[in-house]
């Protein structure tokens, strides 16, 4: 009597070829583990032809965000702004300069990963590389909170104390970064922008209110004493009667 069998698509190779002998790790007796695509893909995958554009002058460029009212967007654009650069293959530090609540963090997807502050670093308490957390993500972006919520600042702590950490942030040993973002909240005093060596100030006044022309003029000011450069960041047209330094 004939038998007819219908052959296995895939079949065994083992019942195939005696001799076969599977493909065994000598250290462990396991099977290699499949190739997983990484989640993330690298960051010189992402840039194109992977090439970084040239910075003409010194860095580190500070770039500080600031307005003279509230709710405009300064930390969605300093997060935008600083993940922006870091795809392009720049070493961006952004600051959260918001002692009473910061934010940033929470756009940035690292909340959980905030364990020592300026404040710590400044009581001498951690170092700063280990207030600095870098994201998973992307090795080239880092995030430094001044505060925690609730935390005693110390006497002296303003200005001065931003002048200091810009001045660490660029003699740091391992490497300097390219740019510097800085969160502000509303600066008490001018040496607050003026403090950051020159840096380039970014102005959010969106919609335009008085308050935050006001702070726009005083702004200007400092950019004709210093000969920074500034810019100016307006969602809506000025009303009638408004007037701006910017221009616009």
């Amino acid at each position: 009597m004939l038998s007819l069998q219908l052959f296995p698509s895939n079949p065994n190779p083992t019942l195939l070829n005696p001799s076969f002998q599977p493909l065994l790790n000598t250290q462990t007796l396991n099977p290699p583990k499949p190739y997983q695509k990484s989640r993330h893909a690298p960051i010189s995958s992402v840039l194109q032809w992977n090439r970084k554009p040239e910075l003409a002058g010194e860095t580190p460029r500070v770039v500080v965000i600031t307005s003279g009212k509230g709710g405009v967007g300064k930390t969605t654009t300093t997060a935008n702004v600083g993940l922006s650069l870091a795809r392009l293959g720049f070493f961006v530090v952004a600051i959260d300069a918001d002692v009473g609540l910061r934010n940033l963090d929470l756009l940035l997807g690292l909340e959980n990963r905030v364990n020592y502050t300026v404040v710590e670093v400044l009581n001498g308490d951690c170092r700063l590389d280990q207030a600095l957390v870098r994201d998973k993500r992307w090795s080239n972006f880092e995030l430094l909170c001044i505060s925690k919520p609730r935390s005693k600042l110390p006497i002296g702590f303003g200005g001065k104390a931003l002048v200091w950490l810009v001045d660490a942030l660029k003699a740091r040993e391992d490497k300097s970064p390219d740019f510097i973002l800085i969160d502000w909240v509303i600066p008490e005093d001018s040496e607050v922008i003026r403090s950051t060596n020159r840096g380039y100030p970014l102005v959010l006044n969106k919609p335009p209110t008085l308050a935050g022309l006001a702070f726009e003029q005083a702004a200007w000011r400092l950019v004709e004493q210093d000969s920074m450069k500034a810019v100016m960041v307006e969602e809506e047209p000025k009303k009638r009667g408004f007037f701006s330094f910017f221009g616009g």
